[in-house]
């Protein structure tokens, strides 16, 4: 057995604490001088005449602990009487809602500590009875005793500085506590038990403790050296005073693990006593430091992550007024600190258990790696989520930081809170993804330290590849997100004008940015001459961009100047053409200056180039003149044209190539997956025209010329469909040679039924079997059953309407209860109206004498009328359409749409041009044509000219503001309403727009397309939500085409092979479709997608309602 030293060892506690400790040694105080030990006198003296001088000695120095020990506890209960119990029974001393708080920090567990001492100096009484006058064995109690100090000495010693912190700063700002302890200290009654003081001082009685167990190790090494070798008391002794002595260490590492801020100026030395450390190897000491820097590290940063609950998520919820508006807070919170209370959670677990490891380990921790390994397996999902959204969530701070000053003032004064080291919000926003990165290098660092054989070698290098297997799992969504930055902060800088005025869905979730590049514009003149404009171009996956970059104030902003051109209307030229030369001195003055603002007029020259941030001057100068290289792209459309642009270098031009074929790939499939309307053939074999005749016009300007009738049918002007009293779901179909009936899904079921000539109109009134037809003028009117039976020859009598009268349109529809048939025909230079209603009981009388006309057609006149008139009105207007409203009808001319009541022919024009909010479209009125007219809501209309949409309310202002006036990418002839979509057609694609919005869904590309039914006399054209439980058949009804439209064909069937093959000289095929919606609106927002023939068809990507309703916030969009 060892020798303990007869020199207590300086314990690191007194340096912490700043108290020295008491080392003087225990016999030379004057209540255990040997010359007359105290303990003498209480006991017979003639056994102590046989006692050798050192057990003298040795029971003196026990007698001295049970004496010390009975002063502590008095020393103990002072503080309960004197201090504790007094203070809680006052009044005003300290606040009551404070008061229980401040007697807790204050005094700690010193009542438990009491408790324990009570214990001990009860056995020590019950010992020194039983072996009196010799105390034989002593080292035992305190060994027990060392266990029960374990439990309550480390909580109060550890909690001892904040204590004295505490105390100090009540006495410093409380004057009446101040003046209550001082009272408290002298009052007679209370010092009494107190031997010797006639003041008592709080702090040295709360300072007592710590002193008291630095004393035990110095009295157990003089009572082991004063003990008889062999004694069984030796062991007991050593073993209590190293337990005792270690208690200390054990404290600083309880005040460690409870430091309430980062404990960054504690080590791992500061734990351990030097004499721990000399028996620890060096590699082991190295081992054991990094360990402690890992729960160190561990404990700084769960108090960061519960930082930003406490700095910032709760404060922004509970701001009044908001720092951030109502309508955008919670998902700013949801997108900046996203996931970050699960990984407090979950670190807060690991947390626990490396602390409990360091309590049961403390001072060489053995193993780390399987708390590490249950962690990282635990947090790997919710780290995936957290590092994939880091990119938007630091973008959101910059965003937010830039356009909210409030926000501004937020973040900068939480840079100053206590304890933060005055790191700002990006700094707790990153610090989860720099942990991530420390725990590789830590774990690496202890897996080097560790021995081949040690147990924690394996686990270690686990833990280290699954953090690096997350880190690459997460790089390619981090790059994803980068780019998903880049394109937001280049859309949140877009500064769109009143001439690039256009929703280009940038807050779309969906939409990505594929690149983006300086731009050069030739305004005039050649490439030597010119002068040229510095544009920054953005290619997006739906719009290529032009802007003008302006930096303001240190801000970037990217100011619109061209309309944007749709990708769905963009197609690649050439990108073949040889290089031109051009002055490289242009380019560098471009470069150095001007801040012009040009827009770029249709067919202009643009030089695209991407200019390195470091280019220097010498570089521009280093020769006088460089090469450009051309490509050309074209944009159809009514704001199109031929673009030709310069790349720098042929490399700038090949990447520009890539990019354009990836993007225009990109969108292809996009719309292909994502379209909401398709084409179902109606005929493909039927109808040809003269190629002469196509060039000749275009929608129902007929040039007729002597053809091959056995080829040739003229151009296709229009169509219905309907169903016959058998079930037959037929089409007819107008053209410049009569009208064909077949099968809607039949394209070789088409017969010619009726040899009319100049077929421009037909319609069908299905309530009474009457199929109508306006052919070279004239309105004739026939029994669809008697069509649909009949072969070209057999006999159809019409009934002519309109007199002698050249009729130039008509229109069907339903209003106030009746079904009207109104034509118009010209006098002069007024429009001539004629309302008719049918005759049911007329319509089926059968015919019974010929008249001229049947005979000229080779059929038989009806003897009956088949309608009355219901009314004669005029309007000095030039007029070409009539549209149907709920009670009203609206008349369209040349300047617009008038509403009328046929009741009593009161009208109201539309839209109020007098209003002087329609200052910024007069000019426009003049060169546009009124197309159609929609009614949304009860106040609110849709008006449709033929290069733009405005919204109206039921008087004619405007019901919206005049930046949601709806531009067309085309120039339609004729515009017609399927549900909530308007479908648009130019000559050269079909362009679909939400009805509600405007906005643009769709772009169905041809040649020489035309619409010729636009649904009109079916009703309101409303399809009704989708009822849960929708049969497949009634979800067939409702995906009813309601469109029809013709094209010419790009493969084309020969009149006589009936094959694909070659188009014939001089035949151009006509393409007859209708237009079918891929989902009934609002039946993927209810039931998602659905299955038909046992296959799972392609929803769209965006719910119907998404492009219907104004736009929701999306989830990370720019303020």
């Amino acid at each position: 057995m060892r020798p303990l030293p007869q020199t207590p060892v300086q314990d690191s506690e007194s340096k912490i604490y700043g108290q020295p400790q008491d080392t003087t040694p225990l016999l030379s105080k004057p209540v255990a001088s040997t010359s007359n030990p105290l303990w003498i006198t209480n006991v017979n003296n003639s056994p102590l005449r046989s006692f050798p001088a050192r057990e003298i000695k040795r029971q003196t120095i026990i007698h001295t602990i049970i004496s010390k020990e009975k002063e502590y506890i008095e020393d103990l209960n002072a503080v309960e009487r004197m201090f504790i119990n007094p203070l809680l029974q006052s009044q005003g001393v300290i606040p009551h809602d404070k008061l229980h708080r401040f007697v807790d920090v204050v005094f700690s567990n010193i009542l438990d500590l009491r408790e324990c001492h009570k214990r001990l100096l009860e056995n020590l009484h019950v010992r020194q009875q039983a072996q009196s006058p010799v105390i034989r064995m002593i080292g035992d109690m305190f060994l027990e005793a060392a266990t029960e100090f374990r439990l309550a000495y480390p909580n109060y010693i550890s909690s001892h500085q904040a204590a004295k912190r505490r105390l100090k700063e009540e006495l410093d700002n409380n004057v009446d506590f101040r003046m209550w302890l001082k009272a408290q200290s002298c009052d007679p009654d209370h010092i009494s038990g107190i031997s010797g003081h006639n003041e008592v001082d709080l702090k040295h009685l709360l300072n007592r403790p710590p002193k008291h167990l630095q004393r035990y190790p110095v009295l157990l090494d003089a009572i082991y050296n004063e003990t008889t070798h062999g004694s069984p008391d030796h062991e007991f002794l050593v073993t209590a005073a190293e337990a005792i002595r270690g208690l200390n260490g054990f404290a600083q590492l309880k005040r460690f693990q409870m430091a309430t801020g980062a404990p960054g100026k504690w080590k791992w030395h500061d734990l351990v006593g030097p004499e721990v450390r000399s028996k620890i190897t060096k590699d082991e000491m190295k081992r054991q430091a990094i360990i402690f820097e890992l729960i160190k590290g561990e404990m700084a940063y769960v108090k960061d992550l519960e930082n930003i609950g406490l700095m910032y998520v709760q404060p922004l919820l509970q701001a009044d007024p908001p720092i951030i508006p109502q309508p955008r807070l919670n998902q700013f919170i949801a997108c900046v600190f996203n996931n970050y209370a699960d990984l407090h959670q979950h670190h807060l677990r690991l947390l626990d258990k490396l602390l409990h490891i360091q309590r049961e380990q403390h001072p060489v921790i053995r193993c780390v790696s399987a708390a590490m390994l249950d962690a990282v397996l635990h947090f790997r999902e919710a780290y995936m989520e957290y590092i994939l959204n880091y990119p938007i969530a630091a973008w959101r701070i910059d965003c937010e930081m830039r356009n909210n000053p409030d926000f501004k003032e937020f973040v900068d004064q939480c840079v100053k809170y206590r304890g933060i080291h005055r790191l700002d919000m990006q700094n707790f926003i990153i610090r989860p993804i720099r942990r991530l990165l420390r725990y590789g290098l830590l774990l690496k660092s202890i897996y080097e330290e560790t021995p081949l054989s040690h147990e924690d070698k394996a686990g270690i290098l686990i833990v280290l590849n699954f953090i690096k297997a997350l880190g690459k799992e997460a790089e390619p969504g981090v790059v994803s997100a980068k780019q998903k930055v880049k394109q937001w902060d280049c859309t949140e800088r877009l500064v769109l004008n009143s001439r690039a005025s256009i929703d280009i869905d940038r807050l779309d979730a969906n939409r990505s940015l594929i690149f983006a590049g300086n731009v050069m514009q030739q305004l005039e003149g050649n490439l030597e001459r010119s002068s040229w404009n510095e544009l920054f171009v953005l290619l997006f996956d739906n719009y290529l961009v032009i802007t003008k970059m302006d930096e303001t104030d240190g801000a970037t902003k990217y100011e619109v100047i061209q309309r944007p051109v749709p990708l769905d209307l963009l197609t690649i030229v050439s990108f073949s053409d040889p290089p031109t030369q051009y002055s490289a001195r242009l380019l560098h003055n471009v470069q150095g200056g001007g801040n012009t603002h040009q827009s770029v007029p249709s067919g202009s020259h643009i030089l695209l180039a991407e200019f390195p941030s470091n280019a220097t001057s010498s570089d521009s100068q280093s020769s006088d003149s460089r090469f450009a290289y051309p490509f050309t792209l074209h944009q159809s459309g009514r704001a199109g044209g031929t673009h030709i642009l310069f790349a720098e270098s042929a490399a700038a031009r090949t990447e520009w190539k890539q990019k354009l074929e990836e993007a225009l790939g990109l969108r292809k499939v996009l719309q292909e997956t994502n379209k909401a309307f398709e084409i179902d053939t109606l005929s493909i074999d039927t109808f040809f025209l003269s190629s002469v005749m196509n060039r000749a016009g275009s929608g129902n300007e007929l040039v007729h010329q002597p053809i091959d009738e056995r080829i040739y049918t003229g151009r296709v002007t229009c169509s219905v469909a309907f169903n016959t009293t058998d079930g037959r779901r037929l089409v007819a179909i107008g053209c410049a040679e009569g009208v064909w009936i077949g099968l809607r899904h039949d394209p070789k079921s088409m017969r010619r039924i009726l040899d009319l000539k100049m077929v421009t109109q037909c319609a069908i009134l299905d309530d009474f079997g009457v199929f109508l037809v306006l052919a070279d003028k004239c309105l004739l009117a026939y029994q669809i059953e008697a069509l649909a039976a009949s072969t070209l020859h057999a006999s159809v009598v019409p009934q002519k309407l309109n007199g002698t009268k050249d009729v130039h349109f008509f229109s069907v529809g339903p209003l106030n209860g009746r079904t009207l048939v109104i034509y118009m025909t010209k006098k002069g230079l007024d429009s001539v109206f004629r309302a008719l209603e049918p005759v049911g009981d007329k319509i089926n009388q059968r015919s019974r004498q010929p008249g001229s006309f049947g005979s000229k057609l080779g059929f038989r006149s009806a003897k009956s009328e088949w309608f009355r008139i219901y009314k004669n009105f005029s309007l000095p207007l030039d007029s070409f359409d009539l549209i149907f409203l709920k009670a009203k009808i609206a008349i369209l001319y040349t300047k617009g749409f008038e509403i009328m009541d046929l009741d009593d022919l009161k009208s109201l024009t539309l839209p109020q041009r007098e209003d002087p909010r329609f200052d910024f479209l007069n000019k426009r009125y003049e060169q546009c044509r009124p197309i159609a007219m929609y009614h949304l809501t009860e106040d609110e209309f849709l008006l449709c000219y033929d290069e733009f949409g405005i919204y109206v309310d039921k008087h004619g202002g405007l019901s919206r503001s005049a930046s949601e006036v709806i531009e067309w990418e085309g120039r339609p002839e004729r515009i017609a309403q399927h549900s909530h979509c308007l479908l648009l057609f130019d000559s050269r694609f079909i362009e679909i727009r939400s009805l509600e919005t405007g906005r643009l869904i769709q772009i169905i590309p041809g040649t020489e397309v035309h619409c010729i039914w636009d649904g009109r006399g079916l009703g309101n054209h409303v399809v009704p939500k989708v009822p849960l439980g929708t049969t497949l058949g009634e979800l067939s009804e409702l995906q009813d085409a309601e469109v029809h439209a013709v094209m010419n064909a790009t493969e084309i069937y020969g009149p006589d092979s009936g094959e694909r093959g070659e188009v014939s000289s001089g035949i151009v095929t006509q393409l007859v479709f209708e237009l079918i919606p891929t989902l009934p609106l609002d039946y993927q927002d209810q039931h998602g997608p659905y299955i038909m023939g046992g296959k799972r068809q392609r929803p769209l990507m965006r719910p119907a309602s998404w492009y219907m309703n104004p736009r929701p916030a999306p989830m990370v969009p720019a303020p």
